[in-house]
């Protein structure tokens, strides 16, 4: 019966379909100065009844980043995005501005690496925004596996770190890393091949930012489901068939839809809550508020299909057995090292609150790298914010962000003593 979820879950949603598409009708009609109902407290309520009926029944679309410009010096400079880099289950993105307006001291190139956990990367668009007017950013675009044709392979945690290396090696030199949450463990991975096999494009600097490098610190409600559930619970419960007719029917994945209910659950009354405001700012004619809470929800709300190999090795391998602390960790058959990284600066990132990774589970990357010297090492607890704070808002903008910056510019030439390109 769990196998066919995701096939009553397609048939439930093209079922609600034509209701979905009388309430968008009824909502625009009764706010429509002709209709009889306009501007009365009734049809208020009704076109808020409906508004609120097509928003928690429609599937979210993949958000765009939206950034067309930055501001750098006091003035405006244009961006525009561009892919530099593509395969089937993931591209890397650019935020190209227009470098005559740059100074040279904002030129340093920054990959970002964003998580593969249900989310777009654009969930990270804050942290793109505040990084613009100091670095030259790209970011990892990953693909909804429902979207990628069974003839295209599989993708597990392996092809995340060879993705990784290839982006890289793209990019060339001089490049910095910057990881978020998940893709914290593949990138410190790929880092550690790269300074072993002394590959030129090795990035200069690895900032990790609320990643789970040790769940066994701290261990948050999402580590102890894991440990507690055991590995084998996951492919017997989570895992589905994407159905037909999307692109990649037939592809084993654990479904976004799956893993929002996930998200939701775990801050239910807030997100009752906040749904309640929404529909009462509605009624209240309260645009500018209802507009901040579909703005939030737009980005919440769209997910996507992870591939079963990477999502079923992530679990086992990062939250479950816990292979990077033990030392057990391998890449193809190799035996990753950390020790090998001595090149690349290393720079932690934590949120007090965050209940997701907790704290100290990031810092641990300093005590497993045990060669990178002491001048080459930062790290950063931010007070009074959770996992999303650590990379978004008003403490990533003010407080975070600048540090990691100043991090990166400190380190943007720490190989012209060593006599490394």
């Amino acid at each position: 019966m769990n196998r066919l979820l995701y096939q009553m879950f397609e048939l439930n949603h093209a079922a609600v379909a034509p209701l979905r598409a009388a309430a968008q009708w009824s909502a625009a009609a009764l706010g429509h100065e002709s209709h009889p109902l306009y501007g009365t407290e009734l049809g208020r309520t009704l076109a808020a009844s409906c508004e609120f009926f097509e928003t928690t029944t429609r599937r979210y679309a993949k958000p765009e980043f939206g950034l067309a410009e930055t501001e750098i010096g006091g003035k405006p400079v244009p961006v525009r995005e561009e892919v530099v880099w593509q395969k089937p289950f993931g591209r890397l993105l650019h935020f190209k501005r227009d470098e005559a307006l740059v100074p040279a001291e904002a030129k340093s190139r920054l990959l970002i690496v964003a998580p593969l956990s249900g989310h777009y990367a654009t969930l990270l668009r804050g942290t793109v925004e505040a990084l613009l007017p100091r670095h030259d950013v790209y970011i990892t675009d990953w693909a909804d596996a429902r979207m990628v044709p069974m003839s295209e392979g599989t993708f597990d945690l392996e092809d995340y770190v060879d993705y990784l290396r290839e982006m890289c090696a793209v990019l060339g030199p001089d490049l910095h890393m910057l990881a978020v949450c998940q893709p914290s463990v593949p990138a410190l991975v790929a880092t550690a091949l790269m300074n072993e096999d002394g590959d030129k494009a090795a990035p200069r600097s690895l900032t990790m930012m609320g990643g789970p490098i040790d769940t066994r610190i701290n261990p948050t409600e999402v580590n102890r489901f894991a440990t507690t559930q055991g590995y084998d619970w996951f492919p017997a419960n989570v895992i589905m068939n994407v159905p037909w007719p999307h692109p990649g029917h037939g592809r084993p994945v654990y479904p976004g839809f799956l893993q929002l209910s996930g998200f939701m659950a775990m801050n239910l009354d807030r997100h009752v809550s906040a749904h309640w405001d929404y529909f009462s700012h509605l009624v209240e004619g309260d645009g500018s508020s209802a507009a901040k809470h579909r703005a939030f929800y737009d980005e919440y709300l769209a997910v996507m299909d992870l591939p079963a190999d990477y999502y079923l090795q992530t679990i086992k391998r990062v939250f479950v057995e816990h292979h990077l602390p033990r030392g057990l960790f391998t890449h193809r058959g190799r035996k990753v090292d950390l020790g090998a990284i001595t090149k690349t600066a290393l720079m932690t990132v934590e949120g007090e609150k965050d209940d997701i990774s907790g704290v100290g589970q990031t810092f641990a990357a300093h005590v497993m790298c045990k060669n990178i010297p002491d001048e080459n090492r930062a790290h950063y607890e931010q007070k009074g914010v959770g996992h999303y704070g650590v990379f978004n808002g008003t403490r990533w903008e003010e407080d975070i962000a600048p540090r990691v910056s100043a991090f990166i510019r400190k380190h943007d030439g720490i190989r012209k003593h060593d006599g490394a390109a």
